[in-house]
């Protein structure tokens, strides 16, 4: 059973027990009243013609009233108290209880009442009867009264008052409890209204009382009187309510005048109920058969299948209709008991049912509207064939990003081509490709992760958007783990399709916006499939776009010639002792009117001049002479220089590798060549001789930026290297990434499982080494130990060390010979911390 029933029951169950009060006190005083009378009775002539007076009178006054209908109750506003309070002015107030009771059993006889209402009517009059009669008694009325017309307005005044009181605090709660409203709202409304009706009737008993006290034939001009009065005070309560309908009916019309069709029925049922006063309105959509039911506080229903109502007295519906005669639907209202509404209600009614119609179809078109409009937005944005962003899309998508990217992390662009799609169109037709454009979008929409973009932006070009990434490296990670969603074979009528893509990454840059963006992820794709590789990452160096960058060229001769390009050192430490283990060597080029050049800005352009080798040679050499001064020194430090994919190209480059070593008195183990794991060419023969004929001759090789390509694997199980080094994004994003942890963790696993020396790039805090070291990793460089410096600096530096310890740029973790238990991760027992050998050694 609803809440609505429920409360309704309740409401049932307290009207009766309310009514059974009223009336056990009734009964009471008319107990008492009838044993006072048994003891003085009217026993004269004029006794008995004012008893038969007062009967009448009570009789005739209580038809005599103002209806207001209030849902399914009627409260009605009659002249009785007005006859009682004449009565127990000129009679004994026991005499006047009974005719009471009296009179209105026969008015509500003739009247045909129920059983209920005949007897809280009788109760109800009796106790007025014998308030009023009370109060007069206590202020020592006697009739006539001796004085003049001063001394009786003040004891009929205050019975009169007692009289109204008791007529409001008994009749208003059961009015209230029977229709089903608010106690409080029925004594404030027209309580202006109700008070002037009250003085009316008091000044009408008033000037009955002084015609009997005067003359009692003057009494043939009451009536009329006293009728003039009732319909003037009927036809106001009547003008006002008709006022505040009109208010109210205005008041729900605009009400109406909403877009929303759920606003506007819900608006609808709520504002009719209280309109109309009915217990419950119901709104049934015609097209759908939407049922929306409920009162003027709360909806109790609203759906389709339409549910029957727990009000089950008068219904009276309305079709919703607008002025070309067709209709929308059904209005209905609905009351507990019968009703039957006023010529001026049902003009009301349909009115509202009118603009009801009227504010269905206002909202029904503007949803349809909204409708098409999103439709057209979504086509708009999206491409027809696949349900993907399209490109504009994606530049309004990143356009927005770019402007929160401050707090929002990293942003990055993938570009993905499909390569040989042609060669699916021309064999299978195109409705083939489609077919095959349609799988590839669904596995990169299922493969994507959180809100990252997926567009297609024309042909066989897709592009996927990365927002909120920890680092810039992770954007590899996430295209490697696209791509590989394409691998799986699409089958098409039994055949078994392999797509093949190239993709480029770029991260968004601090001017250009989207247009930038896209441009760079462009020239990396194309990197890609020059190169023959998977993904490329953008590179600034390899961006032949940058003009300032050709402009390099004509200087690199002078700058070979005049030894502008120069060396800095930053020292590998052992993440556990703190104690220098290598250094590795980062070139610069002091141009006399650019100041220091990074090696991405003209590194491709000393590959393309020509004079690779000169410059390779410099810096070799400047990286040797300060090994072999540190070695002299003391300390014993292997050197890293970092080689160019090219040098590897050219089959002399072992040699002269080897001649500056011999040049130099090093041993080979003191250098370590570092290849980037961007390595495009590893697969060439020529290659493969050279990294062997280094390895075989004791040079020690690292495989720098480990993480950040997608042929990691590939790359190790074909260059025979020593050392993996960890990118320093994946270092500088560990503490917010679990995605960098995990990257970091799964290299140091491999490395310990091929027996690598695992170096972290990029170490800024003493959290990220503790993290690092309890991971595995054994050496680190970054800022937190040194930034780059010249040769001579370091050697300083090495010689102060740190905390009286030379050798060292960092106090260790744990004093020397502690026994510390070391964490899962490390795939180790307890064991003691000691010294860590050199890196390369």
């Amino acid at each position: 059973m609803s809440q609505t029933k429920r409360r309704d029951n309740g409401t049932d169950q307290r009207l009766p027990l309310l009514i059974g009060l009223v009336a056990v006190f009734a009964a009471g005083v008319a107990t008492l009243s009838l044993l006072d009378s048994i003891r003085n009775p009217p026993t004269s002539g004029n006794q008995l013609i004012t008893v038969a007076m007062l009967i009448l009178t009570v009789t005739i006054s209580l038809p005599v009233k103002a209806p207001i209908r209030i849902r399914s109750t009627t409260h009605a506003t009659a002249w009785v108290e007005t006859a009682i309070v004449i009565g127990v002015a000129v009679a004994p107030t026991s005499w006047v209880v009974l005719c009471t009771g009296l009179g209105v059993a026969v008015a509500t006889r003739i009247m045909r009442l129920s059983s209920i209402k005949t007897i809280f009517t009788i109760s109800k009059n009796m106790l007025v009867a014998a308030g009023a009669g009370t109060t007069l008694t206590l202020l020592g009325w006697v009739w006539p009264p001796p004085d003049g017309l001063p001394y009786m307005i003040a004891p009929l005044a205050a019975a009169y008052a007692v009289a109204a009181l008791l007529d409001e605090a008994l009749g208003i709660p059961v009015i209230a409890l029977a229709a089903r409203t608010n106690v409080l709202q029925h004594f404030v409304t027209n309580w202006d209204l109700r008070l002037a009706g009250f003085g009316v009737r008091f000044v009408v008993a008033v000037f009955t009382l002084i015609l009997l006290r005067v003359e009692t034939w003057l009494l043939v001009a009451m009536p009329p009187l006293a009728l003039s009065l009732h319909l003037a005070y009927s036809t106001r309560v009547r003008a006002r309510a008709e006022r505040y309908a009109w208010q109210r009916l205005a008041h729900t019309t605009d009400a109406l005048n909403v877009v929303d069709l759920n606003a506007v029925l819900r608006t609808a049922v709520a504002q009719a109920a209280d309109l109309f006063s009915a217990d419950e309105v119901e709104v049934e959509l015609q097209d759908n058969k939407r049922t929306v039911r409920g009162n003027s506080e709360t909806i109790s229903y609203d759906g389709f299948a339409s549910p029957p109502s727990f009000t089950n007295g008068s219904i009276i519906p309305m079709e919703m209709k607008g002025y070309d005669g067709s209709a929308v639907g059904m209005l209905r209202l609905r009351f507990h008991g019968p009703v039957k509404l006023s010529e001026r209600e049902q003009y009301t009614l349909r009115t509202f049912a009118s603009a009801l119609c009227t504010a269905v179809r206002n909202a029904s078109a503007y949803a349809e509207l909204n409708r098409v409009a999103e439709e057209h937005a979504h086509a708009a944005a999206h491409d027809a064939l696949t349900g993907l962003a399209n490109r504009r899309h994606l530049l309004d998508r990143g356009a927005d990003q770019l402007g929160q990217r401050r707090t929002e992390g990293v942003i990055a662009l993938l570009l993905i081509d499909l390569n040989h799609f042609k060669e699916v169109n021309d064999t299978l037709g195109h409705a083939a490709g489609d077919r095959v454009l349609i799988q590839v979008a669904e596995r990169l929409r299922a493969a994507v992760q959180g809100d990252d973009l997926v567009a297609r932006l024309g042909g066989d070009e897709f592009a996927v958007l990365f927002h909120g990434l920890p680092a810039p490296a992770v954007a590899a990670h996430r295209a490697e783990s696209l791509l590989t969603a394409l691998h799986e074979p699409i089958d098409l009528d039994g055949m078994r399709i392999s797509v093949e893509a190239s993709g480029g990454i770029a991260v968004a840059p601090s001017t250009g916006g989207m247009t930038e963006l896209l441009r760079r992820a462009d020239v990396a794709m194309y990197q890609a499939k020059r190169a023959g590789r998977r993904i490329a990452t953008y590179a600034p160096a390899r961006d032949t776009a940058d003009l300032s960058r050709l402009a390099l060229g004509g200087d690199l001769p002078r700058a070979v010639a005049d030894h502008e390009f120069t060396v800095n050192f930053q020292p590998i430490v052992d993440l556990g002792s703190g104690e220098v283990v290598a250094a590795e060597a980062l070139a610069r080029w002091r141009h006399p009117a650019r100041g220091t050049i990074d090696p991405l800005r003209f590194l491709e352009t000393v590959e393309r001049s020509g004079l690779l080798p000169a410059f390779a040679e410099a810096v070799l050499d400047q990286s040797l002479i300060a090994a072999q001064t540190w070695r002299e020194a003391g300390f014993d430090l292997p050197v890293a220089v970092n080689v160019s994919p090219r040098s590897l190209l050219d089959a002399r480059f072992p040699g002269a590798v080897l001649a500056r070593l011999r040049a130099h008195d090093l041993p080979p183990d003191r250098l370590v060549l570092e290849l980037t794991e961007t390595l495009t060419l590893s697969q060439l023969e020529v290659v493969d001789q050279v990294l062997g004929q280094l390895r075989d001759a004791g040079i020690r090789l690292a495989l720098d930026d480990f993480g950040t390509g997608y042929s990691s694997l590939s790359v190790l199980s074909r260059i025979p290297v020593h050392e993996l080094k960890i990118d320093r994004a994946f270092v500088t994003a560990m503490e917010t990434s679990a995605e960098a942890t995990a990257v970091i963790r799964s290299t140091v696993d491999l490395g310990r499982s091929l027996n690598l020396v695992v170096v972290a790039e990029g170490v800024e805090s003493e959290p990220q080494r503790m993290a690092l070291w309890e991971l595995g990793c054994s050496a680190g460089q970054g800022h937190l130990f040194a930034r780059p410096m010249p040769a001579a600096r370091l050697l300083s530096a090495l010689h102060q060390g740190a905390g009286g310890r030379p050798g060292t740029l960092a106090p260790a973790l744990h004093d020397e010979g502690a026994v510390v238990r070391l964490s899962p991760g490390r795939r180790s027992g307890p064991r003691r911390v000691e010294r860590l050998p050199h890196l390369p050694a």
